[in-house]
């Protein structure tokens, strides 16, 4: 009964540390995002058009998410139906993920949606729980996509 009760706060703060990321990144509080992260991250974002997965320093991550994001007025991710596996100090989640991108300014519709899947691996480090691996899983864009 102790090991099922401690996995099941383990699975909660590994959800907190996913969480934490999308808030973060909707908040534009790239210092908290930096913090989501362990220092490398393998990163992929291939589904979208971003190159080979990759070994990318967290400050490098945040640094074109913030970028990419800067004329963006506002910013708002869900997640659902998340799968969560730990082991030892190590843990996957996989979820569903709908990001949308709001610009008031765009004459051909305000909203462009992302619809796809994340694949996160997280670390425990010092007793708390980073991610360490990203990768963004692209079903469907719609909405005005050029946000134009």
């Amino acid at each position: 009964m102790q090991d099922r009760i401690a996995l099941l706060i383990e699975k909660d703060r590994i959800l907190e540390r996913v969480k934490s990321l999308f808030i973060n990144t909707d908040r534009k509080d790239w210092a908290e995002v930096v913090d989501d992260f362990t220092d490398q991250v393998r990163f992929d974002m291939s589904s979208m058009g971003g190159g080979p997965p990759a070994f990318v320093p967290a400050v490098e991550i945040a640094a074109g998410w913030e970028e990419g994001l800067q004329d963006i007025t506002a910013v708002h991710h869900q997640i659902g139906n998340e799968l969560v596996t730990v082991d030892g100090d190590s843990a996957h989640v996989f979820c569903y993920g709908i990001a949308l991108h709001h610009s008031p300014r765009a004459r051909k519709g305000t909203t462009k949606r992302f619809v796809g899947t994340y694949d996160l691996d997280l670390l425990k480090e010092k007793q708390e729980w980073k991610i360490s691996g990203f990768a963004y899983n692209l079903k469907f864009v719609d909405g005005n996509v050029d946000l134009a």
